[in-house]
């Protein structure tokens, strides 16, 4: 069962741990109940993958995940023949005076030897519901995105050689890019869109007090702070939400139970991510960023 109202699906989010604004609640409920792909765009880090797994564990539903990297092809993505499988066939019809060549190519491209790979399973008619993940759309090349028109439009993948497979239900489809590249027009008129942000100091640390429980209430304001305040900087990638979580986590671990220079200098690398960055903040910037966030947080 889908959720009835946007105040549902927001419910159904937070019960799996995902703390949404009503636009981004609104639009995910959107998506499921006028059963168009959902497209999130956004930074690394801001929670757009998170959504697909929420939803998949609240609704009982499986999660078939494609991870999109240069030079992904049709054959990993959605569907591939047993060649192996097909030529042991031939070989045994072959072998038991078979002659009916029509016969025996509509045999080898039966149903059994089709390789369902991420695309296929998820509007296998045979399989239970799934929610797809399409993740890092933006990875892809250009060219792939074509092959996803078809799936998005209608839930189905056509086989030249079998015939079109449609989804008995269609799958929740989610889409994520960290906007490395422009997704084209296509793609995105067959989508409702959102723009994944990063979280404003509020519900930052609504997500910190979900995802890192044991974190003491004055050292998860400060860290919160800090990390509002450090994504004012010019850095080259600026901390996500997964970040700011890893490094409440890694303070705990150190016994710390509030912001001091020392420990955001030894720690800056769970944070950020490039030397560069570590090295701009390091020391007299991360000495000016506390005094910031502790007077935030008083």
């Amino acid at each position: 069962m889908l959720p009835a109202t946007v105040a549902d699906t927001a419910a159904l989010l937070a019960d799996g741990g995902y703390v949404a604004d009503t636009a981004l609640s609104t639009t995910v409920h959107l998506a499921m109940a006028m059963r168009r792909p959902l497209f999130l765009e956004g930074e690394p880090g801001t929670g757009k993958t998170e959504i697909a797994k929420v939803l998949a564990g609240g609704l009982k539903r499986r999660l078939v995940r494609l991870q999109c990297y240069d030079g992904l092809d049709l054959a990993a993505a959605a569907y591939e023949w047993d060649h192996a499988r097909q030529l042991m066939a031939i070989r045994i019809a072959e072998a038991a005076g078979e002659a009916n060549r029509a016969t025996l190519a509509s045999d080898i491209y039966a149903r059994e030897f089709l390789q369902a790979r991420p695309l296929l399973s998820a509007i296998d008619p045979d399989l239970p519901p799934a929610v797809l993940l399409i993740d890092e759309l933006d990875r892809a090349d250009e060219p792939f995105e074509a092959f996803l028109l078809e799936l998005l439009a209608d839930f189905q993948i056509t086989v030249p050689e079998y015939g079109t497979i449609h989804a008995s239900e269609a799958p929740i489809v989610v889409l994520t890019s960290n906007r490395t590249r422009e997704v084209h027009d296509a793609i995105r008129r067959r989508c409702l869109y959102h723009w994944v942000d990063y979280p404003d100091a509020r519900r930052e640390r609504q997500i910190l007090a979900r995802k890192a429980p044991g974190v003491p209430d004055k050292l998860a304001a400060e860290v919160v702070a800090f990390v509002q305040r450090l994504r004012t900087e010019d850095l080259f990638k600026l901390p996500g939400v997964a970040e700011t979580i890893d490094w409440a986590a890694a303070l705990m671990h150190l016994n710390q139970h509030e912001l001091t220079p020392g420990a955001v200098d030894e720690t800056l690398g769970v944070l950020l991510k490039y030397q560069d960055d570590i090295a701009r903040i390091k020391g007299g910037e991360a000495a000016r960023l506390i005094g910031e966030a502790r007077a935030v947080a008083a």
